[in-house]
């Protein structure tokens, strides 16, 4: 453990994963946490891994309206403040625009870009308090740019890309910094159906965490609006 900090953040999606490598790396960097887990099963097994005396794991799922502003509301009457939080929750789903079918477009509308959004939202007063809030939103290099045909997931992580923007607009006199942090291929059971690159060639998730670390600490004055990250050489990124 690096130091013990009074600095209280949320990280979504807390259980697996890119959330869930997020979720340990601040804990053991010494944050006290907020960690949202729509599985009740999940949130059972994750109590032996965390400090009960400076960690929260509070149900969150982010295709109910009202789950957001019940997650914020537990947290701040645990903690008493809010300093940043990390939106990492997501699907993956295929949906070619040719598709008439819009189920899984749907889906990761909801889930993707109306979740964050709708949790930025009751989290604001929170942070806009600390004069130094701040915002992660876990996005994808499919929201710089688009490839394949699954239009759909770049649809909604496009839309991430744009909400992190234009939270960074609305919160910069307040002190509230956003980032979008738009990784490539990140060796999670979400793309566990990829065979190239090779998982270990992919980026791992103890990497992003690295990287999410750095934007919650970085001053008012360094702020980072998008970090693309890639495992690859690509024409763009």
């Amino acid at each position: 453990m690096e130091r013990l900090h009074q600095e209280v953040v949320m990280v979504s999606g807390a259980n697996r994963g890119i959330g869930g490598a997020i979720a340990r790396h601040l804990h053991d960097a010494g944050y006290r946490m907020s960690l949202g887990v729509r599985d009740p099963k999940a949130r059972d097994r994750m109590k032996d891994s965390f400090d009960p005396d400076r960690c929260l794991i509070a149900p969150y799922e982010a295709g109910d309206r009202q789950s957001p502003a019940d997650w914020v509301a537990a947290t701040i009457d645990r903690f008493g403040r809010l300093d940043a939080m990390v939106n990492a929750a997501g699907i993956l789903r295929t949906h070619d625009f040719r598709d008439e079918d819009e189920t899984a477009l749907d889906q990761m509308w909801e889930i993707n870009v109306k979740g964050p959004m709708r949790l930025m939202r009751a989290a604001y007063p929170h942070l806009k308090e600390r004069g130094a809030g701040r915002i992660v939103n876990l996005a994808s290099l499919a929201g710089l740019r688009a490839v394949g045909n699954s239009s759909g997931y770049a649809m909604s992580k496009f839309a991430v890309v744009a909400l992190t923007d234009s939270a960074r607009q609305t919160g910069w006199s307040d002190g509230v910094r956003a980032t979008a942090i738009c990784p490539g291929y990140v060796n999670t059971d979400m793309v566990a159906e990829v065979q190239i690159p090779a998982k270990a060639d992919m980026i791992q998730p103890d990497e992003i965490a690295r990287v999410v670390k750095m934007v919650i600490e970085m001053p008012n004055n360094a702020s980072i609006a998008r970090i693309p990250i890639n495992c690859r050489n690509e024409p763009l990124y």
